[in-house]
C-alpha cells in the first residue's frame, strides 16, 4: 500500500486546479458513495485529483486506478479494510469499469465501512441501475461530457464567461465585449475543442485511440460480447460517419453488419452512452415519453472533422454541435415543423441567409443561424448554444 500511496500523492501533488471543469460544482461530494462516469478523455480523472487537492488532507485520501498492476492479484475491497484501519477516510478508485465485479465490491465498501467515502468514475457504459449488488439505492452517479465553448475559451483561451440559461439566450440577454469576434475561435472549438487532451501533440491520432478503445474494448467488456462484435462496433461507427445525420433503417444495417435486426438498437445504445453517438428521437404521446429514433448524430464536432472529414458540410456540424451542447441541460425531440423541439419551443437551424418560412406555424419558435455574430429579434448565433455549461 506505501507503494499506491506514493502515486497517489505524485498525482495529486501535480494536478493544475486552475481551471475547472462543469461538474466540478454540480456534485454533492458530501455523498458516501459517488460515481462519475462519462466518455473517454473528457477530463474525470482530473477533476476528482483537483477535488482532492483542494479540499481533503493527502494522508486520509488515496487515489488508485483499477487498471493497476496491483490489482491482478489483489482485491479493492481488501485495500480499502487495510486503507481504513490505517486512518483513512477518502477512497477514490479511477477507471473501476476496468476491475471485475466491481459492482459488488463498492457494495462491500459502502456497507463494510460507513465512516469511508468512496468515489469512483468510469466509463459512461456502467450502467449502475443493473449492477448486480444493486448500486442504484447507495450510489449517486453523475454525468460529464466534454467542454463547452465556454470551458474551451477558458481552457484554451484564457477568456473568463459566465453560464447562461436557454431562457436567457432566446431573450437575447447574451452580452460578451470581451470577444469582439467569436467566429474564428469557435470554428476552432468545432475541429479541436471538445476534448481537453486537444492541448497536447497528436490530437487526430489521440482521438483515434479514444474511439476504437471505446468501441473495442470498453463496450464490449461491460457488454460482455467477444472480439468480432467489438469489431462490428466499428463498422457502424464507420457507416454513421460516413452518413450523418443518419436516418437509421435498423434491417438494413443489421444486414450489412451480418447481425439480429434486435442487436441494433443495443449497439446504438451502448455507443450512446460511450459518447460516441447521439440518438435524436420523435415526441411520442405521454408524459414524457420519447418515440422511435429519427436521427442518429455523432456525438459531437471533433469526431465529425476526425471521422468524417468528407461529411463536413456546415448543416451537419451545426446540428451535431447544438444537440451536444443542448442535452447536458435540456431533452431534445425531432420537431414537425422545425429541426427540434426542447421544453415546448421550436428551433430551426441555417446560415446567415435562413428565412422564417418554417416557423410560421410554430407557436414560439427561433432560428439559429451559425455565421452570425450577434442576435436580433427570434434570430439567434448557433455560438450561443455553447455557453450553457
Amino acid at each position: 500500500m506505501e507503494t499506491l500511496f506514493q502515486y497517489s500523492n505524485q498525482l495529486i501533488s501535480g494536478v493544475d486546479t486552475r481551471f475547472m471543469r462543469y461538474a466540478y460544482d454540480r456534485i454533492n461530494w458530501k455523498n458516501r458513495l459517488i460515481g462519475l462516469v462519462g466518455p473517454r478523455g473528457v477530463g474525470k480523472t482530473t477533476l476528482v485529483l483537483q477535488y482532492i487537492k483542494n479540499h481533503l488532507n493527502p494522508k486520509e485520501t488515496l487515489y488508485v486506478s483499477a487498471e493497476d498492476f496491483y490489482f491482478a492479484k489483489n482485491r479493492i475491497a481488501d485495500l480499502a479494510d487495510e486503507f481504513v484501519k490505517a486512518g483513512g477516510k477518502y477512497f477514490f478508485v479511477d477507471e473501476i469499469h476496468k476491475y471485475p465485479d466491481w459492482s459488488r465490491e463498492l457494495k462491500l465498501l459502502y456497507d463494510y465501512h460507513p465512516d469511508l467515502q468512496v468515489v469512483f468514475t468510469g466509463s459512461s457504459v456502467l450502467d449502475i441501475k443493473k449492477g448486480s449488488a444493486d448500486l442504484s439505492r447507495r450510489a449517486v452517479v453523475y454525468f460529464m461530457q466534454g467542454l463547452s465553448f465556454r470551458e474551451y475559451l477558458r481552457l484554451f483561451h484564457q477568456i473568463a464567461i459566465p453560464t447562461y440559461s436557454l431562457e436567457e439566450i432566446v431573450n437575447q440577454q447574451v452580452n460578451i465585449p470581451q470577444i469582439p469576434h467569436p467566429l474564428p475561435l469557435f470554428a476552432e472549438y468545432l475541429q479541436t475543442g471538445y476534448y481537453p487532451f486537444s492541448l497536447e501533440e497528436d490530437f487526430g491520432l489521440r482521438l483515434r485511440q479514444v474511439v476504437m478503445q471505446t468501441l473495442e474494448t470498453d463496450i464490449p467488456t461491460y457488454a460482455q460480447m467477444n472480439v468480432s462484435t467489438g469489431r462490428k462496433l466499428t463498422q457502424l461507427m464507420a457507416i454513421i460517419a460516413e452518413n450523418v445525420p443518419f436516418k437509421p433503417n435498423m434491417s438494413k444495417i443489421a444486414e450489412m453488419l451480418n447481425i439480429s435486426r434486435n442487436n441494433v438498437a443495443d449497439y446504438l445504445r451502448y455507443m450512446e452512452e460511450a459518447g460516441m453517438v447521439i440518438q435524436l428521437r420523435t415526441k411520442k404521446a405521454g408524459l414524457r415519453a420519447l418515440g422511435k429514433v429519427d436521427k442518429v448524430y455523432l456525438d459531437n464536432p471533433n469526431l465529425l472533422f476526425n471521422l468524417a472529414p468528407e461529411n463536413q458540410n456546415k448543416g451537419n456540424v451545426r446540428e451535431t454541435f447544438f444537440v451536444n451542447q443542448l442535452k447536458v441541460n435540456h431533452t431534445l425531440t425531432a420537431s414537425e415543423i422545425a429541426d427540434f423541439t426542447i421544453d415546448g419551443i421550436e428551433f430551426e437551424l441555417g446560415g446567415k441567409n435562413k428565412g422564417l418560412k418554417q416557423l410560421r406555424s410554430a407557436e414560439k419558435g427561433f432560428i439559429v443561424k451559425d455565421d452570425i455574430e450577434t442576435g436580433y429579434l427570434n434570430t439567434i448565433p448557433l455560438w450561443h448554444f455553447g455557453l450553457m455549461y
